[in-house]
């Protein structure tokens, strides 16, 4: 099981490393995840990109999430919730620097010099602070995410509430169902029951802790990057559904007009947890946009490299 360690907190991570006969790119891709998910949440897409293209696939959980040790406080991490909540979206909080600098101990304990980052939500956040305060990233795919800050589309403010299901009660199963209320649209999950079902069972095995996923929604609420944009200079490929309920799709808007160099797929109707919904969807664009990567890495001409064949269908 790799670990790499940052400030004594150690981080786990999974490296499909595949022979290099196998792969079309040498070139690794990085999935990260949302707020609080465990690494489930890009099954489809890490699926699809070890089969389409045989490159290596590097999964960490994030601090506080799944394998990886949470790095908080001792006693903060006891208190009660109602005194706990405050202080870890607020002063005890993650950053999303400090997260970035987990996946540069990550990708350096895996003896990776470059690598395509794929980021949705706070992952997203992840990959665009990486890009400005590292060097290894070859390509950014950020899936509803935002710079944050003042200037951005506010994310609507009873959000981290319904996020966190502070108020659910019950089980901690229950508590996790109403979490996913605000990333699915009510159409999927009404004709997906055991796909909710299985999802559960995930999140139950690979999720935050409840004092890590206030962690993480601190610095998630707390990110900004909208004055280093123009730092970022690596090809970016921006996916935003229009009925994401937690982080506006005009962010994509403003992603597209800061970042030199962007390619903006707005898919119609779709939710904040587009990877798992509109698995297929985000599965093309991703796989359209590492071939065309992939083909500049080559040398070669023309246009990306040919799709997928299989669908993963989410909605059977």
């Amino acid at each position: 099981m790799p670990r790499a360690t940052r400030d004594g907190v150690s981080i786990y991570y999974e490296f499909d490393e595949r022979p290099m006969d196998e792969r079309r790119t040498a070139t690794p891709v990085v999935f990260l995840q949302d707020l609080g998910y465990g690494r489930w949440m890009w099954r489809w897409q890490r699926e699809a990109v070890a089969r389409e293209f045989g490159a290596p696939v590097i999964a960490p959980d994030l601090r506080g999430t799944g394998r990886s040790d949470a790095g908080l406080p001792p006693l903060v991490s006891r208190l009660p919730g109602r005194l706990r909540t405050p202080l870890l979206q607020n002063v005890a909080s993650y950053s999303v620097s400090g997260l970035a600098a987990d996946l540069e101990a990550v990708l350096d304990d895996a003896g990776v010099h470059s690598a395509h980052l794929v980021g949705s939500g706070l992952g997203g956040m992840i990959a665009q602070q990486y890009a400005i305060d590292h060097d290894r990233a070859a390509s950014l795919t950020l899936c509803g995410t935002t710079h944050g800050g003042a200037d951005a589309d506010p994310i609507p403010d009873e959000i981290p509430s319904r996020l966190l299901a502070a108020s659910a009660g019950g089980s901690e199963r229950h508590r996790l169902r109403e979490q996913l209320r605000p990333v699915f649209t009510p159409a999927f999950t009404n004709r997906n029951p055991h796909l909710i079902e299985q999802l559960l069972e995930w999140r139950l095995e690979q999720d935050a802790s409840r004092p890590a996923l206030e962690a993480q929604l601190g610095a998630f609420l707390g990110f900004d990057s909208s004055a280093d944009l123009d730092r970022i200079d690596v090809p970016t490929l921006l996916v935003h559904g229009t009925n994401d309920e937690v982080v506006p799709w005009l962010n994509a808007r403003l992603l597209e007009e800061g970042i030199p160099d962007t390619r903006l797929e707005v898919i119609e109707g779709g939710p904040h947890l587009l990877g798992v919904e509109r698995a297929d969807e985000v599965t093309d664009a991703l796989l359209s946009f590492l071939g065309t990567q992939a083909a500049v890495e080559d040398g070669t001409t023309g246009t990306a490299s040919e799709r997928s064949q299989t669908r993963v269908d989410t909605h059977a």
